[in-house]
């Protein structure tokens, strides 16, 4: 009797065990089945870039009692999938394995321990039944390095289609768009790429420019575009979560580094962490695209090594648009704003008139024709280059009693008529020639207290009688002639502002 009740009485603990494991079994045989399932529709919400990034690593490690374990290599995604797509991985979690008290994230290590620390759990607040829409997640996680984005935001806008290159800046946009059309594991042309100009001339849309081409014809790639200020931000961050090893090891992994304002990277220590990860990069093969106001030899906070390097590559500038390349820039900006608004009407005049107006970078010529195009919106007049001189008018470097020279008038008249002044000054009598001069003269009479015979002076010698012919035959053809006239009083507006 006494083995049969031992029997008897060990036997609970046999068939709890027993069913024990054969719900575990249960449970791994559904985690076997289903993570396919998550994985599937992960990479369908996200897209195959983000999934890649983010996704493509994690693994399925148990599912007990209504809990989910997964895991992934490093802290870093850890972190990242904790701040940024905790809702989204839980409610596609629960799609497949129906309600779950938490998942919980760990980093999978080689053969240590794991620790509580590095286990993250996403644990909903609310009552099952509420919608996942409506929930709260608690994420238990220490404060690491990439509590916000790595990287910078790129702007939608900013692409190779939206790009308008002339002369001054079409080195800048070839080499851009060679770096952003390299083949993976093919020679890099040249590494790194250093692009300095003024601000507002296109640096930083060209570096955008490569992150979208790249990432749309490529998206294996990794590719980081941020600035030297949010760059010392993370340096600083892992300082003091005292995480210097992720943040090497993820920024050493980048394929493609586009790195905008390069000229406030300030401190010893931020700039030697970068020379390591320049360096790590550029003999690795990896692309390095670098942008800054001014060209490596004048970045003198820098060591000379680094600007040594820098030089080592390939160093273009982008200048100063050209009137052209603005002419073509308004024209650009005032068709987009036209798909937007059908109602904006500004004629070639005005558009010219800005042109000329508004000689420095896309920034202030993208401003000024905003203003114009605000005005006409405002007041729902036709807009005119009076209207138009009268709403950039505080643009003016000039004040109400400026002189206006002779010199100035000749200039402007043959940059707009595309004619030498050699040529107006010339005794040449060619039709193309003879009438921007007669609008030289009117202009001097009009404009200068200049007398007849000091302008026919300044107009190549000529006699004054000359001077008072052209300015009579200005002012009978600007009655009749509405081009003319439009002209001579851009030209005007050009002067007085000039």
């Amino acid at each position: 009797m006494k083995a049969y009740q031992l029997a008897e009485a060990i036997r609970p603990e046999f068939s709890d065990n027993a069913e024990t494991d054969a719900v575990e079994d249960d449970n791994t045989q559904v985690l076997k089945e289903r993570w396919p399932q998550v994985i599937k529709k992960l990479r369908a919400e996200f897209g195959e870039d983000l999934f890649t990034s983010w996704f493509a690593r994690m693994e399925a490690e148990s599912l007990t009692e209504a809990k989910l374990v997964v895991s992934v290599p490093t802290k870093f995604l850890r972190n990242w999938i904790d701040s940024h797509y905790a809702a989204k991985l839980t409610q596609i979690c629960e799609s497949e394995f129906g309600s779950l008290d938490a998942v919980s994230i760990r980093m999978r290590t080689r053969g240590l321990p794991q620790r509580v620390a590095d286990c993250q759990q996403i644990r909903p607040i609310a009552d099952q039944d509420e919608p996942m829409s409506g929930r709260k997640f608690i994420v238990n996680q220490r404060v690491g390095l990439y509590a916000n984005d790595r990287g910078s935001p790129l702007d939608h806008s900013l692409t190779f289609e939206t790009f308008v290159f002339g002369g001054s800046n079409a080195l800048a946009h070839a080499a851009a768009l060679r770096v952003a059309d390299a083949r993976p594991g093919a020679p890099v042309s040249f590494n790194p790429l250093f692009i300095h100009s003024a601000a507002g001339l296109g640096k930083t849309h060209l570096l955008n420019a490569i992150s979208w081409r790249i990432r749309q014809n490529q998206p294996s790639r990794k590719v980081l575009f941020i600035t030297a200020e949010r760059f010392m931000y993370h340096f600083l961050a892992a300082l003091k979560a005292r995480d210097v090893i992720s943040f090497k090891d993820e920024f050493q992994s980048i394929d493609v580094l586009l790195i905008d304002d390069f000229q406030f990277l300030q401190g010893k220590s931020m700039q030697q962490e970068f020379c390591h990860t320049f360096n790590s990069l550029v003999d690795s093969k990896r692309q390095v695209i670098i942008a800054a106001d001014v060209p490596p030899s004048q970045l003198e906070s820098i060591d000379q090594r680094m600007r040594s390097r820098f030089a080592g590559g390939l160093v273009v500038d982008i200048d100063t648009p050209e009137l052209e390349l603005r002419r073509q820039i308004l024209h650009a900006r005032l068709s987009d704003a036209r798909r937007k608004d059908a109602r904006i009407s500004i004629c070639d005049d005005v558009i010219e008139f800005v042109a000329n107006r508004i000689t420095a970078g896309g920034r202030e010529l993208e401003g000024a024709l905003n203003r114009v195009i605000a005005s006409q919106q405002v007041t729902g007049a036709r807009m005119t280059v009076d209207l138009a001189a009268m709403a950039l008018r505080d643009l003016a470097n000039t004040c109400d009693t400026v002189r206006v020279r002779i010199d100035d008038i000749l200039r402007i008249v043959g940059r707009h008529y595309s004619v030498p002044r050699a040529d107006l000054l010339s005794p040449r009598r060619a039709r193309s020639i003879v009438r921007p001069r007669q609008v030289g003269m009117y202009l001097a009479k009009k404009l200068t207290p200049r007398s007849l015979p000091e302008i026919g002076r300044r107009f190549g010698g000529r006699d004054h009688s000359t001077v008072l012919h052209a300015v009579r035959k200005i002012e009978e053809l600007i009655k009749t002639d509405n081009k003319l006239a439009r002209e001579v009083n851009l030209l005007i507006r050009l002067i007085e502002q000039n």
